[in-house]
């Protein structure tokens, strides 16, 4: 069960992405199993400055966990009556020529090319193979953010996630002292921000930064825009911080943002924000390990 109430109100709100929020719904019911707990890496890479704590790890795990959620979601994904997620069928039948390792890693690294030739072998849509593989890796990074959280430093402010180095999903400005944190929207993390800064592009020139408000009255969120990257940072004013499994929710929830945003030209960067020079060990049945960097 999601412990949040945002995966219901999307229901109600937008039914017409209930086949999505189901393939969410899977994924985010996989990071409270604990499986993915002992795949986390012991100690976290430590005392370089702006690294993420998961740069320079080895990563194993069981390509019968992968499996299994990579079915289970794509299951989910090929029920919905849409020509794009239906070609998703063709990868469960032939699911035994999948690649637990190359997909893991891929989807840890957010490897658009990598998952797009995947798709093409397999003859699936590209966007829909990548949109729900994407959520692989997710059940993983969550369970490093649970272990890792008070690893992170107060001290950093870079625009990508300490844990995993992921581009934010959205900033919080909390309560009445007005902390402003960016939020990840893979494994959940949150960490200290610049205020009047672009997180894409290091750009602080008060000439070139700007915030869009909505039209609706008594909204408590904006965009923040650089005009210098073309970048926008959805921004939402609350007492205290989402739970890490509902970033992603929370995300979705504020599509009208995006949507504005993309009609004044502005776009959120894809992929990571860094090369997290990770070591994936996939072991198959009887122990035997496949490896991969990503």
């Amino acid at each position: 069960m999601i412990p949040h109430p945002e995966l219901d109100r999307l229901k109600r709100q937008r039914p017409e992405w209930t086949p999505w929020l189901a393939v969410v719904e899977g994924a985010l019911r996989e990071t409270t199993t604990g499986q993915w707990d002992e795949a986390v890496p012991v100690r976290p890479a430590a005392g370089r400055r702006s690294v993420p704590l998961l740069s320079g790890a080895t990563v194993n795990v069981k390509a019968s966990a992968v499996r299994q959620l990579l079915r289970r979601l794509i299951d989910i994904a090929s029920r919905a009556d849409t020509s794009q997620m239906s070609t998703l069928r063709r990868a469960l039948d032939l699911e035994t020529e999948i690649d637990p390792a190359a997909v893991f890693s891929a989807s840890l690294s957010q490897d658009s090319d990598r998952l797009g030739a995947i798709a093409a072998a397999f003859g699936t849509d590209r966007q829909a193979f990548e949109a729900v593989v994407a959520l692989v890796a997710v059940p993983f990074l969550q369970a490093c953010n649970r272990k890792w959280a008070r690893e992170i430093p107060n001290t950093w402010l870079e625009g990508y996630c300490p844990v995993c180095g992921a581009w934010p999903a959205f900033a919080e400005v909390r309560g009445i002292e007005r902390t402003r944190h960016l939020r990840c929207g893979r494994c959940g993390g949150e960490w200290h921000a610049h205020i009047l800064h672009c997180a894409f592009c290091d750009n602080s020139s008060h000439d070139e930064l700007i915030t869009l408000v909505p039209e609706t009255a008594g909204t408590a969120s904006v965009i923040e825009a650089c005009r210098r990257c073309r970048g926008y940072m959805k921004t939402m004013t609350k007492l205290q911080g989402c739970a890490p499994n509902a970033v992603m929710l929370e995300d979705l929830g504020t599509v009208a943002l995006d949507v504005a945003a993309l009609e004044q030209g502005y776009t959120r960067p894809a992929g990571t924000a860094c090369t997290l020079d990770v070591n994936v060990n996939v072991a198959a049945a009887g122990g035997r390990f496949f490896a991969w960097n990503v």
